[in-house]
């Protein structure tokens, strides 16, 4: 059983506050919050933590992993105290500066602590059902990808890059394992937001694969859909669905027409399967999906379109 203390428990802390409890492998032995109102709340859903308003309260020898679930401009610095002693977690983005993603990295090296970074998607069973399509090139080869994210909470300490765009990218590395050729992107501050809640952005990866990418915090609908252009099919992936979330469009020889497949795909919650992913890595001592510096790359994409 691996100890854990959540630090932030706002808007995020709450969920992965409840995956690591359901978990068999984990105890939720602190959690952290500066607000009184969040504090109440966590002493409430779980009355065996102990609950602080002061991070440097953790005993650090008396915990495994860190979960820090912060404001963005806080996760380089908590991140640095522990890391040197404990495995820890970052909710998304890691830092927006790849000056303190590279420092991050290299004092997890040093200290032989695992680093990971909650990209929900990378551990969805649709993106994985996905990956394994684009790997085996079930449908030829993949030449176009939409996406389109749309609605969230404006948030005042990151703009709608490092918010909701850093999803797209991480699971573009993820699942074509490359970083893009040439990257443009289009900012607007379309509601009179101080930061920029809307963008359009074009990725061109190798074997002329283009991506095409809205993500806006304004919309008076939640939009979470992606299209794969195959050369023998099209893939629709739309994570709002409840449980058909991928159909696939497979085009009939000699005509404009399209047969549709609806597949069967792990349903499991992607924090769920996450906590798992972690709770392996720390037996096994190997991070095998952060490897090949993915928190580097999908930083330095985010600083170029940025």
């Amino acid at each position: 059983m691996y100890n854990v203390a959540i630090i932030g428990y706002g808007y995020w802390g709450p969920k992965l506050a409840r995956n690591f409890q359901n978990s068999n492998y984990f105890n939720i032995k602190y959690i952290i919050d500066s607000s009184k109102k969040n504090l109440s709340k966590a002493k409430s859903d779980y009355p065996l933590a102990k609950v602080i308003s002061n991070y440097k309260g953790i005993k650090k020898n008396l915990v495994d992993l860190i979960v820090i679930a912060t404001p963005t401009k806080t996760h380089y610095s908590f991140a640095k105290y522990f890391l040197k002693t404990n495995h820890v977690l970052v909710e998304k983005p890691l830092s927006m500066s790849l000056t303190e993603v590279k420092k991050l990295e290299n004092i997890s090296k040093l200290s032989k602590k695992l680093l990971f970074v909650d990209y929900p998607f990378l551990f969805s069973g649709s993106i994985n059902y996905i990956k394994k399509i684009v790997k085996k090139k079930k449908y030829g080869d993949l030449v176009e990808i939409e996406s389109f994210r749309e609605q969230a909470p404006i948030r005042k300490d990151c703009n709608v890059l490092w918010d909701l765009s850093v999803h797209d990218i991480s699971l573009l590395n993820y699942l074509l394992e490359q970083n893009p050729i040439r990257v443009n992107s289009i900012k607007n501050k379309t509601s009179g937001n101080k930061l920029h809640d809307t963008a359009y952005l074009n990725l061109v990866y190798k074997k002329k694969i283009n991506v095409f990418i809205k993500n806006s915090w304004i919309s008076p609908i939640k939009i979470r859909l992606l299209k794969f252009k195959f050369k023998k099919a099209i893939l629709y992936c739309d994570e709002n669905e409840p449980i058909y979330k991928i159909k696939i469009f497979i085009k009939k020889k000699k005509s404009s027409q399209y047969n549709i497949k609806i597949p069967e795909i792990d349903l499991t919650e992607p924090l769920s399967v996450l906590v798992s992913y972690i709770q392996k890595s720390i037996v096994n001592k190997s991070n095998k999906i952060f490897k090949n510096n993915l928190n580097l790359n999908i930083t330095k994409i985010l600083e170029k379109l940025n």
